[in-house]
């Protein structure tokens, strides 16, 4: 294994070591982490040359902004309990140009993050291809951890799910069946009144393609899954007591709460689509809610999380 590759925790075997559960199953008060989306180390050139399926030869852009990114989160006190990247690593496809050199510059900048904070890592359709195979699977897992898992973090139950296998998994249908049956256990533990479960304070998913841009009932469209799937997927979500699902793959901030459940799409560390700024999300978690704010890199790294955030963590 390379030397710049020892700094990652990955999640092997459908958990995540970063995190063990038997210290974390327990809610011990408030806390915060940090979402983060799409760094995409190529679209910035990419875009501009209105080349974006090429993989983008130039990411110097992109690298620097997760290392502002990774200084900003690294002064905030309290610390974040975790900082999960929702997606698109990179812009170059799997078994394309630049795709290695993209990887390698990526943790190199990555590298910084403070020790106590363990970064989570999610897959996006640039990481597999926008029709996975087990091989580009393989190649992912291999370079980042697991393509889905969960893990415990202050008493709160937090799903890593593959949003590409709800996708398009034509190319892998076995892949898409372990996973729904590997996603059914884990909502059912999550519901469940048995003893010998713990019983979690939140429970939490993490995926890449939104479920909805801004309301359940939307069309369908490059940037939400289908709406068979997505229907889907809000009922077993809410019947398990899902309180937020947060992705990426939009580059703009999105989103909205329906039925009790908050769909959280966050802006992107590196190439904008819309109007927002390069950016993270905080994220508080108190015993009744989670609290979200995206804020800007250079806001976070002059004046840190917005005050009233910062005081429902002494609360």
């Amino acid at each position: 294994m390379a030397e710049s590759e020892n700094i990652f925790l990955r999640a092997k075997h459908r958990t995540f070591s970063g995190l063990t559960e038997d210290a974390e199953c327990e809610w011990k008060g408030p806390f915060c982490f940090i979402q983060a989306a799409d760094p995409q180390l190529g679209l910035m050139k990419a875009w501009r040359d209105g080349d974006c399926d090429g993989g983008g030869e130039e990411w110097a852009e992109e690298v620097e902004l997760t290392k502002q990114a990774v200084e900003a989160v690294n002064q905030l006190r309290p610390r974040p309990k975790f900082m999960v990247l929702c997606g698109d690593l990179v812009h170059a496809m799997p078994d394309t140009p630049f795709r290695d050199g993209q990887e390698r510059d990526l943790k190199a900048a990555l590298k910084g993050t403070d020790p106590s904070i363990p970064l989570v890592f999610v897959s996006g359709n640039h990481d597999l291809g926008n029709t996975p195979t087990p091989s580009t699977v393989e190649q992912y897992c291999n370079a980042w951890g697991d393509d889905y898992f969960s893990f415990w973090v202050g008493g709160v139950l937090c799903l890593v799910l593959n949003s590409q296998l709800f996708y398009d998994a034509s190319a892998c249908p076995q892949l898409k069946e372990a996973q729904e049956s590997w996603l059914e256990v884990q909502l059912s533990r999550a519901s469940s009144s048995s003893s010998t479960d713990p019983k979690p304070k939140h429970v939490l998913v993490f995926q890449h393609i939104p479920l909805y841009l801004e309301s359940p009932d939307e069309e369908e469209q490059y940037f939400n899954l289908q709406r068979v799937v997505r229907q889907n997927l809000l009922d077993r979500f809410k019947k398990a007591g899902v309180k937020a699902v947060f992705s990426g793959h939009y580059h703009r901030n999105a989103g909205g709460c329906h039925g009790g459940l908050d769909m959280v799409v966050s802006s992107a560390i590196g190439c904008q689509l819309g109007d927002d700024t390069h950016g993270v999300r905080v994220v508080v978690v108190t015993a009744d809610s989670v609290i979200h704010r995206y804020h800007s890199l250079e806001q976070l790294r002059v004046q840190g999380m917005d005050e009233d955030l910062r005081k429902l963590l002494q609360a």
